[in-house]
């Protein structure tokens, strides 16, 4: 007798009858992705969306300001040296917020930390508005140091709800990585527009608005919320004692001047090019190409010492950083666009891999410091990139500006190759 196909009839009783009773098929759940799984997990789809309404504004925030001071003033060194100002007053001020967030939890301290970096932009605005004396711009901007580290307490959550799971944490940072691109994709496009087709300060209003909500409900998320630890109290700085994490804080401090100066050179070599609102969207395809192989590098299982990772991933960035400085020799914006959408391409691996480095190397219940350090380096790196890059702007021809990246970016690179009792390990 042949045996029964998956189909073949079973035999039920009903009473004291024998009644067929068909067999079906069992269902087979198909297989999902490793993004799929993540949010799978419960409450991840919230937390995360509140935190891409607060991180959206991060990509308006730099552009916007050059924006409407350069419009305002005629100056791109004032531009530039506003926003260094108060990414340096962020780095320094940031680690203190993150230390208070990992102390006494991210709902009690975000929120109004947030709200006093929103007034700061808005002084900015009305000092720029009313034509206040220029010291005034300087102060304004720096009062939004207290700006919370939204791209950290993500992580944070994320290192909350799947810890124990590597694997798991390397795809979330990798999809964290792509949304810090997204964001600074996205904002640099709305920025430009905002202050070009509706009002120089209209940018820095809406990313201020939007920024502020963002935190409000990111804030409200406890259920992935990380408890506050007690680790957090020990006034100790992460980095002291520990020279693997600081030559990787070094290596990101070279990593941001890249970032800055790439943003401000951008918008002076379109403005040069009398196609000033198109430089939103040239900056937009770097930050595309890199949430690309962000979401691309998530899929893949990485392999070896993350300390050596991330020396390859600086190594592919220095050698692609070239390629927006040759490209301007054309003249071509066209041409800058494609060379920073490949050169766009080496940064979020680099930083996913940076990343979960100082993840291993930051002590317990002290993620949120570690992280906000991480961002401090580059946030250091962006104001000084930022200001070489308007000064090169401002004294010279927009396009030799990009130099300043490409000798960025080989410094990075030698930083963790010869930093001095370096990284050597890692998960």
């Amino acid at each position: 007798m042949p045996p029964p196909s998956p189909h073949t009839p079973l035999f039920a009783v009903s009473g004291a009858t024998l009644v067929a009773a068909p067999l079906r098929p069992a269902r087979r759940t198909a297989p999902r992705g490793p993004y799929a799984r993540l949010f799978a997990v419960p409450g991840t789809r919230a937390f995360t969306a509140a935190n891409l309404l607060a991180r959206l504004p991060m990509g308006m925030f730099g552009v916007s300001a050059i924006l409407m001071i350069s419009a305002a003033r005629g100056s791109y060194a004032l531009a530039g040296a506003v926003t260094a100002t108060g990414l340096a007053a962020t780095a320094v001020v940031g680690p203190w917020t993150a230390r208070l967030v990992d102390r006494h939890g991210q709902g009690r301290v975000a929120v109004p930390a947030a709200a006093v970096a929103a007034l700061g932009s808005l002084a900015l605005v009305l000092c720029v508005r009313w034509d206040a004396p220029t010291w005034t711009l300087f102060a304004a901007y720096a009062a939004t140091a207290t700006t919370p580290n939204t791209g950290g307490m993500s992580r944070a959550h994320w290192a909350h709800v799947l810890r124990g799971d590597p694997a798991a944490l390397h795809t979330a940072n990798s999809f964290e990585q792509a949304a810090d691109e997204l964001c600074f994709m996205l904002g640099p496009v709305v920025a430009t527009f905002l202050c070009t087709a509706v009002r120089p300060e209209a940018g820095t209003l809406a990313g201020a608005g939007l920024f502020l909500t963002g935190v409000v409900l990111f804030a409200a998320q406890r259920r992935t919320e990380p408890s506050p630890a007690a680790a957090a109290r020990a006034g100790r700085s992460p980095v002291r004692g520990n020279p693997a994490l600081a030559v990787v804080l070094a290596a990101f401090v070279c990593t941001g001047a890249v970032f800055g100066s790439l943003e401000v050179v951008t918008v002076g070599f379109a403005d040069a090019l009398g196609n000033r609102p198109a430089a939103g969207v040239v900056l937009a395809l770097q930050a595309g190409g890199s949430c690309a192989a962000g979401l691309l590098y998530g899929l893949v299982r990485p392999r070896g010492p993350a300390a050596a990772r991330f020396r390859r991933c600086l190594a592919v960035m220095a050698a692609l950083a070239p390629l927006p400085l040759l490209a301007a020799g054309t003249g071509s914006l066209l041409a800058v666009s494609g060379a920073l959408l490949l050169a766009g391409m080496a940064t979020a691996p680099t930083m996913v891999t940076g990343m979960n480095l100082v993840q291993s190397l930051t002590p317990a219940g002290r993620l949120n410091e570690g992280m906000t350090l991480a961002v401090t380096a580059l946030l250091t790196g962006i104001a000084a990139g930022s200001a070489a890059g308007g000064w090169t702007v401002e004294h010279g021809t927009p396009g030799h500006g990009y130099a300043v990246a490409v000798g960025a970016a080989a410094l990075a690179l030698v930083t963790a190759v010869a930093g001095r009792g370096g990284p050597r390990g890692g998960a």
